[in-house]
């Protein structure tokens, strides 16, 4: 059997299984809740690593060691650090009483849903303003993914960047498309499983290959005494601290994901936080360092040098030379896993902004829920088409997409949501305020370049947004008794 041969039955058997996991949720989607939320119905373990693997997309496999092989550690372990930081604040303070706050406010169903609900706002306002920044970043949230897989087609098969792009494209559209939020959380809880296996093994079996962990680093030492300096980039220029702080503020894009979010509002019971978040953990401490190591390792261990954009695909180079056909097929079903497991997630959550927040609230008020879940399912083609075309440029760097639409998430909705959950005083005239700060701080100050605006955009459109939160909400009148009301009520309750 040839290398590509086994390969390519690899990834035929990882796709027909994941296509059968949508197709057996299709049968058991009755509603449009078990469309968008699964009934709210994920135990602990199918919660903690779909978010996670959700959470860390291709990103974890090509992005991160991408930039760990291109620059050395200083860079790449900040931004692990900022990530494993903000996934920890994130389970500890967010997760349980987000769960609680949207089933006791209206039952909502999706993070537009909680904002109208929460805020009582009958003019619903922040619900389509919500919706319009969810499609606006999570289009450039997908077209990452698909990029991805792109990227792995065309790296192991040579197939045309295009061709790739389209079969990617396909598989996730059909999945997402038939079982809605149970297929999505299911596929991921094994995507996790498989990246966590994939990122852990590589660069363990590249140090074995280079003669153990001593010569690694003296081979890693003779190409650049910097590249494991925490502080320094390559050539050993020192880090700044607009590069540290950058780095750490990744940590700040949790709480506004709204396909991380969403796992948090399906789980059976608050209850089951505490367990899910010692599992989400250990999951994101382990594979962040694996990611680490393999773009470290992988300067070395790789004969060619990889340029650019090309950088991203060191995991896949190393897999391939590691390991023998049907190995190294399933380690490379984890990219595939990894760009699935987030695209199909985004996909989601966008179809559920526009069924319920576009078309119900604005054309289509008396909708049922078989319409409502056919118009979900059509967005997730429209959308994907519309990923399909920005991802198109073969050149597209997954890192990059990837933070622009981290930051517009974190900045947008993360000081809403935030503030939502822990401050009685704050208004809908505030959350709106807040959103559109955010966002639009990012979309602007991402397009400017040299001195402050060198800083990772989700800095100042995180602090921003908080103050727009604070100062339009103290300016406004008080929220009323009931709303007041239902805030404490969440503090006692046994969801």
């Amino acid at each position: 059997m040839s290398q590509e041969t086994g390969i390519i039955l690899s990834f035929i058997l990882y796709l027909g299984l994941m296509l059968f996991v949508g197709w057996f949720f299709y049968k058991r989607t009755q509603n449009l809740s078990d469309y968008i939320l699964g009934g709210r119905q994920l135990n602990k373990w199918v919660t903690s690593l779909s978010a996670q693997a959700s959470d860390m997309s291709g990103w974890l496999l090509l992005g991160l060691p991408g930039l760990a092989y291109l620059t050395g550690m200083g860079e790449a372990f900040w931004v692990a650090c900022g990530l494993a930081l903000g996934t920890y604040l994130n389970w500890k303070f967010v997760a349980k009483r987000l769960r609680q706050y949207t089933q006791i406010s209206g039952n909502s169903l999706t993070l537009p849903d909680y904002f109208e609900n929460r805020f009582r706002d009958h003019s619903k306002i922040l619900r389509i303003v919500s919706a319009v920044f969810i499609l606006i970043f999570f289009l450039i949230y997908t077209a990452a993914q698909f990029a991805a897989g792109a990227k792995l087609f065309n790296t192991v098969f040579g197939v045309p960047y295009l061709m790739g792009l389209a079969i990617g494209a396909l598989v996730i559209i059909s999945y997402t498309f038939m079982g809605g939020f149970m297929a999505v959380c299911w596929t991921d809880f094994f995507q996790g499983m498989l990246m966590f296996f994939a990122i852990l093994i590589v660069p363990i079996a590249a140090v074995f290959a280079l003669g153990g962990t001593g010569v690694t680093l003296d081979k890693i030492a003779a190409v650049d005494p910097a590249f494991l300096n925490i502080m320094a980039s390559t050539g050993g220029k020192m880090l700044t601290v607009m590069t540290i702080v950058s780095s750490l503020a990744w940590g700040l894009g949790y709480f506004g994901m709204p396909h991380i979010l969403v796992r948090f509002m399906a789980i059976r019971s608050s209850d089951e936080i505490k367990p899910a978040r010692t599992i989400a953990m250990v999951w994101v401490l382990i594979s962040l360092a694996a990611a680490l190591f393999v773009g470290v390792v992988g300067r070395v261990y790789l004969t060619q040098t990889l340029e650019g954009a090309a950088s991203e695909t060191v995991f896949m180079v190393m897999v391939n030379q590691l390991f023998p056909t049907l190995i190294a097929g399933i380690l490379l079903a984890a990219i595939l896993a990894a760009t699935m497991s987030t695209a199909d997630s985004q996909l989601l959550v966008t179809s559920s902004a526009i069924s319920q927040d576009f078309y119900k609230a604005l054309f289509r008020k008396n909708a049922g829920d078989k319409e409502l879940v056919l118009v979900g399912r059509l967005t997730v083609v429209g959308v994907s088409v519309l990923a399909f075309i920005l991802a198109i440029n073969p050149d597209s760097s997954v890192f990059k997409l990837v933070s622009y639409a981290w930051a517009g998430f974190g900045a947008a909705f993360g000081p809403t949501i935030l503030l939502s959950l822990f401050w009685k005083r704050m208004t809908k005239s505030g959350a709106l305020a807040g959103i559109v700060t955010g966002g639009i701080t990012v979309l602007i100050w991402q397009q400017l370049k040299g001195g402050i605006f060198d800083l990772y955009e989700i800095v100042p459109g995180f602090i921003l947004s908080v103050i727009a939160i604070v100062i339009v909400s103290l300016l406004d009148k008080q929220p009323s008794k009931e709303i007041q009301d239902e805030f404490e009520s969440v503090g006692v309750s046994k969801i």
